[in-house]
């Protein structure tokens, strides 16, 4: 510890701001995705990886983080991933292609995976536990303002600067905080001797990839053979054979296991991780369909789409200490189990709203229903879930349901992705043949055909239907052609996310049956806060 005092809330506001980064870049993302579908040239598969591949090297090495705090000292690792985010966060903006992209975001999940798990050691270390709920809650603030900033500061710079500078944006704020930390925040040193669990890590990530690979590459490969003879459906069944024998691991390692099985025995630790892994998928999932239809069908631009989804956020974060305050006066469950079903019904309302000649604004009633579920969630979720776990295994339940969460957020972005990428495909090559029976005979096949290869291979959905050329059509026909492809294309694409949308709700209706098994807990004396990471960005 340095000689001089420290001021905890000026190093609590260092690490916050590395922490704001984070969130920023998470709810900046999906308001870019139909620029990057047109100006990288890339499918609706590959710009989906850009969104999976961060939460993916983000979720998986988490618990292996916050190990590497304990040894090496949290200020140290919260530093590294700040510099590795930064830098990676120069590199994505530099990205000439979306497979460079990939790569750059890849590093940027891992960065974020070792500065989250730092910020919680820091808070249960510079506050003594009295005085640790109002740096909680100016943490979950900060979540809070990211939450809103986000998707206004997105549209602004796609709109007006281009897709590159949702990342460039993180570079001046990482080079300020990385000053701030070296300034503020002390360097404490809890040099705990873990053993670290390369076994447990590397099944997990294995598995992980495979099943995510292999479900969001589905569409594209035809389920078929991926490259010698391999098979999606053979790669999908070797990350679930790796995953068990992950689990078997665990529990046969008798040193330092990643994820101590153990700690599933508690009835409301297994309810509530089950529960967050599907809040998880529903977060992260629900935005991809949303933000397509509303940019490219509706044609709001990138910052009226974030004006649009704003009420939601901030409806949000006002309800959430309200409810927060609540959890501890009615039984939690209730609380749980009422948001879930909100957000269900909000995210229902909107599928059954959007038509290609939808007003925009009209969805916005619908959105706050949404908002009002997430601000009844996390708070009750998380203490319903760690309140009655043994206190020696709190550091590890609260990494493992953390995690689970993030887990849920890479499936949810897989499943989503490749269930939208089959139903524009199918739901926009039924329109084409419908709008084709408005031409001459002649010119029929090649305009349906037209259409729907557009559709399956380019992903450029904005345009490509309506601009594609049919060989020998009369000038006289060329408008009413055009139209009646943009229409085609805009009818697909709404179908196309109506029916995407109805997964996110299934899943949360999962949800609301783990939440109905939680119990409530007589509150005990906090001895450290109950999860590691605030309430996550309903723009994620």
């Amino acid at each position: 510890m340095p000689a001089r005092p420290v001021n905890p809330w000026a190093a609590l506001s260092a690490l916050c701001l590395g922490f704001f980064m984070i969130l920023l870049d998470t709810t900046i993302v999906s308001i870019a995705v139909p620029a990057m579908l047109r100006e990288l040239g890339a499918g609706l598969n590959s710009v989906v990886w850009v969104i999976s591949v961060y939460l993916l090297t983000y979720a998986v090495p988490m618990l292996f983080t916050s190990r590497l705090g304990d040894r090496f000292g949290p200020k140290r690792v919260f530093l590294a991933g700040l510099v590795v985010f930064t830098a990676a966060s120069l590199w994505c903006g530099l990205s000439g292609n979306v497979e460079m992209l990939i790569a750059a975001r890849a590093v940027q999940g891992l960065g974020a995976a070792l500065m989250t798990p730092q910020t919680l050691a820091f808070i249960t270390h510079l506050f003594p536990p009295a005085k640790r709920g109002p740096a909680m809650g100016a943490w979950g603030g900060v979540a809070g303002l990211a939450t809103i900033t986000g998707p206004l500061l997105g549209g602004v710079l796609v709109q007006h600067l281009g897709w590159e500078w949702i990342f460039y944006v993180n570079v001046p704020i990482g080079v300020i905080a990385v000053v701030l930390t070296v300034a503020l925040v002390p360097d404490w040193q809890p040099k705990n001797s873990h053993s670290f669990d390369l076994i447990g890590i590397l099944l997990s990530a294995a598995g992980l990839f495979c099943i995510v690979f292999g479900v969001q590459n589905g569409q594209q490969y035809d389920w078929g053979a991926v490259f010698g003879g391999i098979t999606v459906p053979e790669i999908i069944g070797a990350g679930v054979l790796l995953l068990i024998a992950f689990v078997l691991w665990q529990r046969y390692n008798r040193s330092e296991p990643l994820v101590p099985l153990a700690v599933f025995g508690n009835r409301n630790f297994s309810a509530g991780t089950l529960t967050a892994t599907t809040v998880g998928f529903t977060m992260t999932g629900m935005f991809l369909p949303l933000i397509i239809y509303i940019q490219t069908v509706l044609g709001l631009s990138p910052t009226m789409a974030g004006l649009l989804t704003a009420p939601m956020s901030l409806l949000s974060g006002v309800i959430a200490p309200f409810v927060g305050r609540a959890s501890d006066r009615v039984n939690g469950k209730y609380l749980v189990m009422a948001g879930l079903s909100l957000l269900a019904l909000g995210i229902g309302i909107i599928a059954i709203q959007a038509r290609p000649d939808t007003s925009p604004w009209t969805l916005i009633p619908a959105l706050l229903v949404c908002g009002l579920g997430v601000g009844c969630i996390f708070s009750p979720m998380s203490n319903l879930t760690m309140a009655s776990v043994p206190r020696q295994l709190t550091g590890t339940a609260s990494g493992i349901f953390n995690t689970a969460r993030q887990v849920g957020g890479v499936l949810g972005s897989a499943a989503i992705g490749v269930l939208l990428q089959a139903r524009i495909s199918a739901s926009i090559t039924d329109e084409a043949a419908a709008a084709a029976a408005q031409l001459p005979e002649p010119y029929r096949a090649p305009f349906a055909d037209g259409i729907a290869q557009a559709a399956a291979s380019t992903g450029e959905f904005g345009s490509s239907g309506g601009s594609a050329p049919i060989p020998g059509l009369p000038t006289e026909l060329a408008a009413r052609a055009g139209r009646l492809a943009s229409q085609a294309v805009n009818s697909g694409l709404t179908d196309a996310a109506r029916t995407t949308l109805i997964l996110p709700v299934a899943v949360l209706v999962l949800g609301v049956l783990s939440a109905a098994v939680l119990r409530r807990v007589t509150p005990r004396p906090a001895t450290s806060p109950p999860s590691a990471e605030p309430a996550p960005s309903p723009t994620g």
